[in-house]
């Protein structure tokens, strides 16, 4: 399966709140047990430098298994921090307990400078 591609929006000096749906052909919940999750954000592909990591560990992604459902989470004190300007690349992993990785998600971040401090 091929990644979905999903453009986000991070304002800097908020919280960034995104849910995702796991759901089969009919659109019935993917039971995400046992599943962890990744994303990075790069200002490029093959740029050496993460601008922000977003894991099931770091707690920056929660799963809810049942319900097939996955958020991300930036604290505004996070965000605050990212000094890259314009945009910059993404992708969203998920590995089973087998070890197998799944890419959910791939697309462009913008980043909208904050005006109130």
């Amino acid at each position: 399966m091929a990644a979905g591609k999903l453009d986000l929006k991070i304002e800097k000096g908020a919280t960034f709140k995104h849910r995702l749906y796991m759901k089969d052909a009919s659109k019935n919940p993917i039971d995400l047990t046992g599943f962890t999750a990744r994303m990075q954000i790069r200002s490029s592909a093959s740029a050496s430098s993460i601008i922000v990591e977003l894991t099931t560990e770091n707690g920056r992604i929660a799963i809810t298994a049942g319900a097939g459902q996955i958020d991300l989470y930036i604290s505004d004190e996070d965000t605050t921090a990212i000094t890259h300007k314009g945009t910059a690349v993404y992708d969203l992993e998920l590995e089973d307990s087998l070890g197998d990785v799944t890419k959910l998600t791939r697309g462009v971040v913008s980043f909208e400078e904050e005006v109130t401090y």
